[in-house]
């Protein structure tokens, strides 16, 4: 008979300290709360909730903040769409964040951008905590219990139900004592340099590179098998596309990967033909099925020259490393040496083998090694592909050595 696990003893956190805030969607009321923010005390909690699957894209539906002597609040971003004004009242002081990179691009697109950062989940990651979500390390840090439930609602809607606020007030309800017991145990563990600069390659990552045809990421694509039915996937995908930008709706909930498929792998010859498919019979779908056919008449039109290739273009880095071995045996025993520098230093100093070094750092420094191979040349490799200072001084000199071991 399985083990119970045994019955959780944290505390049940269902209302914020002060109530739940009214949400702020008026300058004036805007107005208030920077003044309440600069008045406050310490660093200021932050989040930010959007409404992925619904929308099209990622921009902030709700801002929740919280400081010492201020209280909590909810900012409607829709209502009150530039929020310079409290990022000036902040000023200077750190802003705690959970999954800060998650939340810091719908941030600067109001106006809200750090001078500080504190992100408590990759604080957690690097004290080894093993489960970094906000609620287990609030109940296993802190002893309380968090609310679930509306983390993946839609948070476009208009008004908010009072459960989602009050939820969404809870999430900014603790960061500041989380933050407290972070700082202590990163001090303890020798870490706080690594966190500074980690918090610090979070708040100046540039944004994300659009990515070269991002149609050939459609859930089950591989299953295409000519070069004409991926050329239906990119058309029906790219009209999708269109489609949900211009009604601001989450392009799968306008048409499924799924139905995308279906119609590349049996390439109708027919409006009728592809009504007739499975996820084109929907009301939604129905209504914008000259779209859809549209975009598989323009796929079937095309010149055979035309045609998408089987394969996208080459990216700036190596090839999938499951490739190595057949591909260039040498490379791969690079790669395992290095990968088993990084699991014994994972082991040495309790942090997570992807937290030592990013892994396409690593798959690059494997398949391109310097020459000649020393510790400073592997640290400037490193430092080429974004290591941070912290991660280079305990790797380098390791990484010389079973790069030439590897060579041997």
């Amino acid at each position: 008979m399985p083990l119970e696990a045994p019955a959780s003893t944290a505390v049940p956190l269902t209302q914020p300290r002060e109530g739940v805030p009214q949400v702020v969607e008026t300058t004036q009321a805007l107005a208030a709360v920077c003044a309440a923010i600069a008045e406050g005390s310490g660093p200021v909690a932050v989040d930010a909730e959007r409404a992925s699957g619904y929308r099209y894209g990622q921009r902030a539906y709700l801002v929740q903040l919280r400081r010492e002597g201020s209280g909590s609040h909810l900012i409607d971003p829709i209502a009150v769409p530039d929020l310079t004004s409290l990022t000036e009242a902040i000023g200077d002081a750190e802003w705690i964040l959970h999954a800060a990179s998650q939340d810091l691009g719908c941030l600067a697109e109001v106006g809200l951008v750090p001078a500080k950062l504190f992100d408590t989940e990759l604080a957690a990651r690097l004290t080894n905590h093993v489960r970094v979500g906000l609620g287990p390390l609030i109940e296993e840090t802190l002893g309380f219990a968090l609310e679930k439930g509306h983390s993946a609602a839609d948070w476009s809607t208009r008004p908010l139900p009072e459960p989602w606020l009050r939820y969404a007030a809870l999430d900014v309800e603790l960061l500041v004592e989380l933050r407290e017991v972070l700082v202590r145990e990163l001090e303890e563990q020798g870490k706080t340099e690594w966190a500074e600069e980690e918090f610090a390659a979070a708040m100046s990552a540039p944004p994300a590179a659009p990515r070269v045809d991002p149609w050939r990421r459609t859930s089950g694509v591989h299953k295409v098998r000519t070069r004409r039915q991926l050329a239906i996937v990119k058309e029906l995908w790219e009209a999708r596309d269109a489609r949900g930008r211009a009604r601001d709706i989450a392009p799968g909930r306008v048409l499924p990967d799924a139905a995308i498929l279906s119609a590349a792998v049996a390439t109708p010859k027919s409006v009728d033909a592809l009504l007739a498919l499975p996820g084109y019979s929907g009301r939604g779908t129905r209504k914008a099925i000259d779209i859809w056919w549209a975009a598989i008449e323009r796929a079937l039109a095309l010149d055979e020259n035309d045609l998408p290739p089987r394969t996208g273009p080459p990216g700036d880095g190596p090839p999938p490393a499951a490739r190595w071995p057949e591909r260039d045996p040498a490379a791969a025993s690079r790669l395992a040496a290095l990968r088993e520098v990084i699991a014994a230093l994972s082991e040495e100093w309790a942090v997570p083998a992807e937290n030592l070094l990013q892994p396409d750092a690593l798959r690059r420094l494997a398949w391109t090694p310097p020459a000649p191979v020393t510790t400073e040349s592997v640290a400037a490799v490193l430092a080429s592909h974004g290591a941070r200072r912290w991660q280079i001084g305990l790797v380098a000199e390791r990484f010389a050595v079973a790069l030439t071991t590897a060579a041997d």
